[in-house]
């Protein structure tokens, strides 16, 4: 994995399963940046994903794969293919459609706002009791994994593994609780 400017953009290279990605650098805060992953409509990186971390979890531990909106949902969806279980969206907005919601606030490195996390009341009655595996596509400050656990915690189910295709710091060891094909550095103005 090396940098590489790119289109006048700063990038750094991953490969998962074979496959490469060049992923662009973006601030975050003064002097901070991060290597932006966005899996959307990526369908050759999401499957590479989705093998590297199949092979690393015990699928016999979890009933149910629970994820956030937005951009980790593919991923969601292609293990939920691949291990045949069933998955859920945490959403960040209530519709009245959900019916009674069971939610929780997590604040996100790629967004400057405090998010609310819904789980649907159709949602709530396939997870209560189960085992759930947490995905998402990076872990970078713990803050969504932890409200996805939250809304676990109050839905009644058992949070059993966390998994993300990449962790994100300059301390990996921070993360060794998560599951992951990979870690991600910051970079500082100064890199």
């Amino acid at each position: 994995m090396s940098d590489r400017e790119t289109n006048n953009r700063e990038t750094y290279d991953v490969t998962i399963g074979g496959v490469e990605r060049k992923l662009p650098k973006i601030e975050v805060a003064p002097g901070v940046k991060i290597a932006l992953l966005n899996i959307l409509g990526d369908v050759e990186f999401v499957n590479a994903a989705v093998e590297g971390l199949a092979d690393k979890l015990d699928l016999e531990a979890f009933d149910v794969i629970v994820t956030a909106e937005a951009k980790s949902i593919p991923l969601a969806h292609k293990l939920a293919e691949r291990t045949n279980k069933p998955y859920v969206v945490l959403r960040k907005t209530a519709k009245p459609y959900m019916g009674k919601t069971v939610w929780a606030e997590t604040n996100s490195i790629t967004t400057d706002q405090p998010q609310t996390l819904f789980l649907d009341e159709k949602d709530h009655a396939l997870i209560d009791g189960k085992r759930v595996l947490l995905v998402d596509d990076v872990v970078s400050t713990g803050s969504t994994q932890q409200g996805m656990k939250t809304v676990m915690e109050k839905a009644g189910a058992t949070v059993v593994a966390e998994s993300a295709i990449f962790t994100e710091g300059n301390d990996p060891a921070k993360w060794q609780h998560i599951i992951a094909l990979g870690n991600l550095p910051l970079f500082f103005e100064s890199e």
